[in-house]
């Protein structure tokens, strides 16, 4: 059973950036301006809806508890493959039915519905696979910071990145992760460990990608920073538009060489 909470009438990206402290483990669209966000205890889900009605009054708030199985099979109903320039994400039950893609070299990412973020149908995800399609990752090292499902690490392997490697401090991620790569069988070289940022050191790489909230992304920077290698590139997603200065501030060393906006989210690549 999942700790959820229910909220009606404002807007999911102003909630989502409230209860990014609470851990947050998905969440669910019900149409319009409602939604479900899960999270791993109970405590956890009362802390953030305590948080929600202070800063949105004028919401309507309900908690429940959501069998892992029927959130799962409520997705497979409703879940599409999603294109994104060469990648295609998609549920293995999606697989058969896609049309040989008319785009060279593109690539079918199989991803399994969990309770975990990245499943590519939200906007982050999408904006995290054009930036690593924006520049060129062949033969280059990959680490991605919070993988979540992996789909970000395995779409940077198959786009020609010599390795990937993904972190992510949930263990229960990491199991998702590693099953996803079972799914996607001509995939090697990923590879999934589990990291805490606020007191982990990072292996350098040439390209990191972080999909996270702007509060945790302007927190992360230093180590974000030094992750990254000499002239390696940082792709970052999570943060809303309205973020986006205070998170340019964060990394204000560095180039901004890539820009895109989605439904209120940003993507960015910033340059060592």
């Amino acid at each position: 059973m999942y700790p959820a909470l229910r909220v009606d009438g404002v807007d999911d990206g102003l909630v989502l950036a409230v209860v990014d402290d609470f851990g947050p483990t998905a969440a669910e669209n019900h149409g319009a301006s409602a939604f479900s966000i899960f999270f791993s205890s109970a405590a956890a889900r009362d802390r953030a809806r305590d948080a929600v009605h202070a800063a949105f009054p004028q919401a309507s708030l309900s908690t429940d508890e959501v069998d892992d199985g029927d959130w799962a099979r409520r997705s497979q109903e409703n879940l599409t493959a999603i294109t994104v320039g060469r990648i295609t994400v998609a549920p293995p039950w999606m697989v058969p039915s896609i049309p040989q893609s008319p785009i060279p070299q593109s690539q079918v990412v199989v991803i399994l519905p969990s309770m975990g973020f990245g499943t590519g149908h939200h906007a982050t995800t999408r904006l995290c696979l054009h930036a690593l399609q924006a520049i060129d990752v062949r033969g280059l090292t990959v680490l991605d910071v919070g993988t979540g499902s992996g789909v970000l690490a395995i779409a940077a392997r198959m786009l020609g990145a010599q390795s990937a490697v993904g972190i992510d401090h949930d263990a229960d991620a990491l199991q998702t992760a590693r099953e996803n790569l079972g799914l996607n069988a001509s995939v090697d070289a990923v590879t999934f460990e589990i990291a805490d940022l606020s007191n982990t050191s990072l292996d350098a790489a040439d390209v990191v990608t972080a999909n996270l909230t702007g509060a945790l992304l302007c927190r992360a920077a230093t180590t974000l920073d030094a992750a990254v290698r000499s002239d390696g590139r940082l792709i970052v997603s999570g943060l809303l538009a309205a973020e986006r200065n205070e998170v340019l501030s964060a990394f204000g060393g560095w180039n901004l060489v890539w820009e895109q906006q989605e439904d209120g989210w940003a993507g960015l690549i910033f340059q060592k």
